[in-house]
Order: structure tokens, then sequence, then C-alpha cells
């Protein structure tokens, strides 16, 4: 079923939602995205917790969390391109409530294996919600504020993933593990209730549903991020062959992708300068990221002796730092170039990565502490006015494609950068933490110079694509 778009739902699309409308949309957008960063966040602190009261080893129970991230990794492209056939609000909100039946599932688990199913099923949901994220805050607000709008965007996403930690040591300091999935379904359902309500109703193309292509790119994703990880934590035979394979149906995909009208991987978007240089920037800033997120804590605490408390108060400010730049960011970004706003950011980043290369062997926490907020600083600014540019970049009737496009940009990063930790420390051990820290910063500052170039290309509104427009397959 296609849905269609009224005349007024189409002056929606063009012109944002009118107020306070677009408060209530906001609100159930940013709940929901909120939600699906916290579960993954809490899900690592109380993996321990699930473990011993499961009775499960360890390396099973890494698939609680495992699971719902593969879930998300193959299913993010597959259902934004759902989202454009059919309608974005219909996508994100069948995703809602396919996530909190899964939240009520892990939380009535009796086993692991019951476990780790309800976290696919939960991971879904998930993928139908941040796969539509930024298509909906596109059609939420008017152009002339959208920057506006991605960052606060920007903001709910560096709170939840700072506070994910914290709100899973207080749930379990006076509950058990089942009330940390358990609290996702009264806010799930007063989300969808004023979702339903309120989101903007966006229409689709209508076009048949691609589902060779839907397998082809869940195997080439799933394969290629999972092998990755397998290959840098083991170096096992299987790691690679699973990569290989990854890279292979990959390669068949773009193949048969190349020509298609609104393809499912969409290479159509991906030969507009702007929005091509976007993704580049976001992938090689988001490695440079995942580099630092995981050397600190081995480097805090195994290198230079503090207790894992400290641990996670020393790294909080870059969070908090991303938390205060970035609406400050979506400002500017409806009045200045990404490549400018994403290239001084993107060269603060490096500095404050460089900077937490060099402190030594016996840094006080203060010398710590600013080296985060730095790096958090420069990345708030980045963030904002990157994910703009790339949304902005693409046809309307592309959006969701271009959305389901960042959070792949930013998943694949994040997956370069846990790789590039992992082999580094099983080659040269812990000691290697303010190398790995230094080719973090190297990553930066190349991101910063792709940045620039999009100075050098058109401004970030495309023209809607002809192939796209003229084409019933």
């Amino acid at each position: 079923m296609t849905q269609k778009t009224s005349g007024s739902d189409a002056r929606e699309q063009q012109d944002g939602l009118p107020l306070p409308r677009r408060y209530f949309a906001a609100a159930a957008i940013w709940l929901a995205i909120a939600m699906s960063v916290l579960d993954s966040a809490i899900a690592n602190i109380a993996l321990p917790t699930i473990a011993e009261q499961l009775h499960a080893s360890p390396a099973v129970a890494v698939w609680v969390v495992n699971g719902y991230q593969l879930a998300i990794t193959i299913l993010l492209l597959p259902l934004a391109a759902l989202g454009d056939r059919v309608g974005h609000s219909r996508v994100y909100l069948s995703g809602l409530g396919l996530f909190i039946v899964g939240s009520l599932a892990c939380a009535l688990s009796d086993s692991l294996p019951t476990l780790i199913a309800a976290r696919m099923f939960q991971g879904i949901g998930a993928a139908g919600i941040m796969s539509m994220n930024a298509a909906l805050v596109r059609a939420t607000y008017p152009p002339t504020i959208l920057g506006r709008g991605m960052g606060y965007n920007a903001l709910v996403l560096s709170v939840s993933a700072a506070m994910g930690p914290t709100l899973a040591s207080l749930v379990l300091s006076v509950a058990n593990w089942p009330w940390l999935f358990a609290v996702n379904v009264p806010v799930g359902l007063a989300s969808l209730a004023v979702g339903y309500r309120c989101l903007p109703k966006t229409g689709g193309h209508g076009r048949p549903p691609d589902y060779l292509g839907a397998l082809m790119s869940a195997s080439m994703l799933g394969l290629i991020i999972f092998g990755a990880e397998t290959f840098a934590r083991e170096l096992s035979r299987a790691g690679l062959l699973m990569l290989l394979a990854g890279i292979v149906i990959g390669a068949l995909l773009v193949r048969r992708e190349w020509r298609r009208p609104a393809p499912l991987l969409p290479l159509d978007l991906l030969r507009i300068p702007i929005f091509g240089l976007s993704i580049l920037t976001s992938i090689t800033s988001f490695a440079a990221q995942m580099l630092a997120f995981v050397t600190m804590p081995f480097l805090l605490q195994s290198v230079l002796g503090r207790s894992v408390v400290e641990s996670g108060l020393l790294m909080t400010p870059w969070p908090l730092a991303v938390a205060f730049v970035a609406p400050i960011a979506g400002r500017l970004a409806d009045r200045y170039p990404a490549g400018i706003l994403g290239g001084i950011g993107l060269a603060v980043f490096a500095a404050g990565l460089f900077a937490l290369s060099a402190m030594g062997p016996h840094p006080a926490s203060s010398d710590i502490i600013w080296r985060m907020a730095l790096c958090g600083a420069g990345f708030g600014l980045f963030q904002s006015p990157n994910n703009r540019a790339m949304v902005t970049a693409a046809p309307r009737e592309r959006s969701g494609a271009a959305g389901g496009m960042l959070a792949t940009a930013r998943l694949l990063g994040q997956t370069i950068g846990a790789v590039a930790v992992a082999s580094g420390f099983h080659w040269l051990g812990l000691g290697s933490s303010p190398a790995l820290l230094a080719c973090a910063a190297a990553a930066a500052a190349l991101a910063a110079c792709i940045s620039l170039l999009r100075l050098k290309v058109p401004g970030p509104r495309a023209p809607a694509l002809p192939a796209i427009a003229a084409s019933p397959e």
C-alpha cells in the first residue's frame, strides 16, 4: 500500500509542521531515538549481572548486545528504502511498536536464548526508528531552522549516550535487570500515542519493494561488520571469510543497483558531491571518535591506574560538551556552510585527541578533563551541520535513504574505529593507547580536510534526480 500525500501533507513536507504540533512531533521523535540509544548503553553495563543471574558465560552473554546491534546493522538500509516507498511515519511508528513489544519480551525473558531473541526483535524496531529519524526531523522543521532541529537531535543523542551507564547503575542498585527493559514500555507507549497524532504524514513513491536488494544489503553489512569485528578480536579464518564474503556481495550489489531509480543502496545520492563528501566525512570522524572511546577506558584504568568510577567521571566531559555545543552548531548551520563549520570542529577535535595522546604517564584529573571537553566541543561543532548537509543534499522524496545512509555511515565508522583498537591492542598491547589516540587525531584531521573540500562544490540543495521522478519501475 502506498501512502498518498494530500495537498496539506505536501505543504507540511516543504514548510515543516506548524506550532505547537511541531513540539509534540519533536518530542515523539526524540523520546524514541533516546530509548534506542539508551538501550545499547545500558545493556553493556548490565551484561555481568545478566550473565550471572541467567547462569551464562560472558562469551555467550555478549550476544545480548551483539544481537541488538546486528539487527540494527542489517536492516538500516532496507527500512530506509521502505520508508521512502510507503511513508516515513509508517515505518517509524511500526518500528516503535516493535521496539515496545521487544522491550516487554526482554523484561519477561527467563533464559539467555529467550533474551537474545527478544533483543534481536527489539533491534528490528530500533532499526525502524533510527533509519527514519533524520527524514522525520527534516519533515518536522522548516528549512530555515532545520539546522536547529538537527542540533537538538544531536543533543538528545549525546545526553542519552552519556546517561546510559549512570541510568543503568541506578536501576540495578534498586531493582533487577528486567526493569532496564520494562521502563521502555510506558515511555514508548506515550511516544507512540503522540507520534501517531502529530508526526508529519510523509508520502511514498510506491515502487515495488526490492526484496533481493534488501537481502543482499543485509548480508553485505552483517558479514562485513561482524566479520571485521570477529577477525580483529580473534584473528580467525571464519572472521576473514565473512569479511571477504561481505565485500563480494557488496560489489555485486553495487553492480546491480548502479542504474536503478531510487536504489536500495543509494548510489544515486552518492553522486551528489555534497552528500558523498558528507558521508565520507562522517565515516572518518566516527572512526576517530570510536578509536578514542574504546581506547580511553583502557588507558585510564590499565595504564594510568584510575578506578572504574573515576574513569567514567573523567570521560563524562566529552558527551556533556557535545550536548552543550551541538544546539549552537545547529543554529550556525542555518547560516554558514557545513564545510567550514565541520572543518573547524574537526580540527578542534583533532587537537583534543592529539592532546590526549600526549598527556604523559601521570596526568592530573584536570589535564584529562579539559582535553575530553575539547574533543566533545569539536565533535559537537561538526555533527549537527554535517547531518543537516547530508539530509538537505538529498531530494525530499529520498529523505529516508539519506537518513539510512547517515546512520549507516556512523555505524561503519564506529566499526572501523573499534576494529582498529582491537587490532592495535592485539599486536602492540595496552601500551599502544597513546599511539592509537594519535591515529585517531590523524583521522580527525583527515576528516577536517574532507569537510573543507565541500566548500569547492555547489551548495547542499540538490534538485530532484530525473531518473527517480520519471521511472515507474
